[in-house]
Parts: C-alpha cells; sequence; structure tokens
C-alpha cells in the first residue's frame, strides 16, 4: 500500500527586496512529496544554511550566481539523511549534503548528493568549517599563498569564512588581525579563534586601528566587506602586498553601486595583488581540503562556531539576521 504524501514546508521567495530584505519578501508554503522515483532519492534535511551570497540571487539582473526565481522554494546548502531510496549510491539512514535547502525534504538525483561520512558531529559542521563557508577560508589563503611570518588582516572576522580563516592563518604562522561589529565579537575572536589582535570598527575608523596595531603594516587583506573598509585595508597594505576579495557585505543591500575606494591607486604604487574568488571553482581540491580540516577539527586546532535558530520558519529571519550582525560564527537553522 502506498504511503500518504509528505507535506513539507518550504520558504519562497516572494517580492525581489529593495535593499534589506524583510519578512515580506518571503513566504512559507507546503508543498506534497509523493515516493521517490526511479533512480531519485528523498531527502529530510537536518539542518540548512544562510549566507549572505544569497542576497545577490534575490535581485533582478546581472548576477555571478544564478537569480532565485519569484514563487519557488530557495536553494542553499543543506545536511540531512536519507528517508527512502530507489537508487543503489544510498540507503535509508545515509547522511548527505545537497544545495536544496529552505525546505524541509526534497526528492533529488545521486548526481545531486554528496555522501557524508558523518564522523564529524554534530551534521552541520559540514555546513560550517567542513562544508562551503570552511572551504572558502581555506581557497582564499591558498589563492594569494599565505605563508608562516606574514601578517593578515580579515575583516567581517566574527562571520563563518572570516572565523576560520583567521584560525587557518594562525596555523600558517602568521600574526592575525581581524575586526567585527561588538565587543562580545571581539572577545570570541581573541579567546575562541585565537587572533593576535581584535578590534570593534564601531569604535573608530578601521584605517586608525589598523594602523595602530600594525604600525608597519600588512602583508595580506581578507576581504569580506568593501566598502570604506576595503578602503582602510589599502591605505596599510605594505609594497607587494596581496588583498583575498572574498566578498563585499557592506554593500549587498544598496539600491546602486557606490563609488569605489578614492585610494585605488594605491594598487599601482604599492605594486599590489588582488585577487576574487568564488569557491566552486576550486571542486577538484574538495578532497583536499577535507583531509586538512578533518584533521584540524580532530586535533581541537579548529572550532566551528556556531548561531542555530530553531525551525523552517525562522530561516528567513535568519537569513535577514546576517545583515544586522546576529551571527558569530556559521549561521545555521536546525530543523529536526
Amino acid at each position: 500500500m502506498a504511503r500518504a504524501p509528505i507535506v513539507s514546508r518550504e520558504v519562497r521567495l516572494v517580492s525581489r527586496p529593495k535593499g534589506v530584505p524583510t519578512p515580506a519578501n518571503f513566504a512559507l508554503a507546503q508543498a506534497e512529496l509523493g515516493p521517490p522515483g526511479d533512480q531519485q532519492v528523498l531527502v529530510r534535511n537536518a539542518f540548512i544554511s544562510v549566507d549572505p551570497y544569497m542576497r545577490g540571487r534575490m535581485n533582478d539582473g546581472p548576477s555571478y550566481v544564478p537569480l532565485f526565481a519569484l514563487g519557488q522554494p530557495l536553494e542553499g546548502g543543506a545536511v540531512g539523511t536519507v528517508v527512502e531510496s530507489n537508487a543503489a549510491e544510498f540507503k535509508p539512514g545515509d547522511c548527505v549534503s545537497s544545495s536544496y535547502g529552505w525546505r524541509e525534504y526534497f526528492i533529488a538525483s545521486p548526481k545531486e548528493l554528496l555522501a557524508l561520512g558523518g564522523e564529524i558531529q554534530p551534521l552541520s559542521v559540514y555546513l560550517g568549517a567542513l562544508g562551503m563557508t570552511g572551504m572558502t577560508a581555506w581557497v582564499g589563503l591558498n589563492l594569494v599563498e599565505v605563508k608562516a611570518g606574514e601578517v593578515i588582516y580579515i575583516s567581517g572576522a566574527a562571520g563563518a569564512v572570516g572565523s576560520v580563516a583567521g584560525q587557518l592563518a594562525k596555523l600558517r604562522g602568521c600574526r592575525v588581525i581581524g575586526s567585527a561589529g561588538s565587543p562580545e565579537k571581539v572577545r570570541f575572536l581573541r579567546s575562541e579563534c585565537g587572533f593576535d589582535v581584535a578590534f570593534d570598527y564601531n569604535v573608530g575608523p578601521v584605517v586608525e586601528q589598523l594602523r595602530l596595531e600594525a604600525p608597519e603594516g600588512i602583508d595580506v587583506y581578507f576581504d569580506n566587506v568593501g566598502g570604506p573598509t576595503l578602503e582602510a585595508a589599502l591605505s596599510v597594505l605594505r609594497n607587494h602586498g596581496r588583498i583575498i576579495a572574498c566578498g563585499g557585505i557592506s554593500g549587498y543591500n544598496d539600491e546602486k553601486p557606490r563609488p569605489g575606494p578614492s585610494n585605488m591607486i594605491n594598487i599601482v604604487g604599492k605594486r599590489l595583488t588582488m585577487k576574487g574568488m568564488i569557491v566552486s571553482d576550486w571542486r577538484d581540491r574538495h578532497g583536499a581540503f577535507q583531509r586538512e580540516m578533518v584533521g584540524y577539527l580532530r586535533a581541537g586546532k579548529v572550532k566551528n562556531k556556531e548561531t542555530v535558530v530553531f525551525g523552517i520558519e525562522k530561516a528567513a529571519d535568519a537569513f535577514i539576521g546576517l545583515f544586522h550582525g546576529g551571527n558569530i560564527g556559521k549561521m545555521i537553522v536546525k530543523l529536526t
């Protein structure tokens, strides 16, 4: 006898945000899922990820990532458990990751799923330090060949990418400086992540605080913020310094482009290198990243910090919270 359809709640984009997203841009809906077809797998999500880059996918215009369609469930990183399988690659109980976030259940083909060993717990770590954000930090440091003895400054340092990047840079033998938006986050960077220096960018101009903490300049800037913070780093970078262009959250909600840094000419005079990155370009290095990061996590050399929100109905609030400094480490939505 066939089972009754599963009712899965999901979050849909119902309007394109103007400026900072609001709850009105999203709707919680239901979808009925029958049994998986031939060569298909039914998965129940346990954790889903919300990330700043998703903001660009909500616009109506050119983007480096595919845009979200109105009236359709959003997409994002997720980890969960196989419930039913009609594919030889997976069996019920297997742990998997996918891009089918923002929903409780989904049906997919095996090629859309990545098997997880589950040796590191909780499973949400595969969205954080062992997931896309952790790999983004790892890729960024490799992109400009960060090495021992260098001074690296990381903006947005208490976020998912920045906090891991700082820990990895310390393991490479760097002097690590980070900025964040509250005293609590500054304490987190110093006490839990091992940053040599951390400061609150709300206390005073970033360029002044950077010059105080790095009077001889910095070698590398890991940019998660853009805007005035990038301008400050351009002033403090040493000759032949490097910039890892990872993100620019300060401008994600701008309704029109803001002017660029006024001191871009420093790239010429200081012979700087600035490199952009998209983590998916490094898929062929995923195995190497996983092996290295699993070793660090098992040895307690890297900590996976999470801010956890409970329930699919809170997913939109969790996402919006990213733009108000509502997270320390990785923002996770727990579904089960």
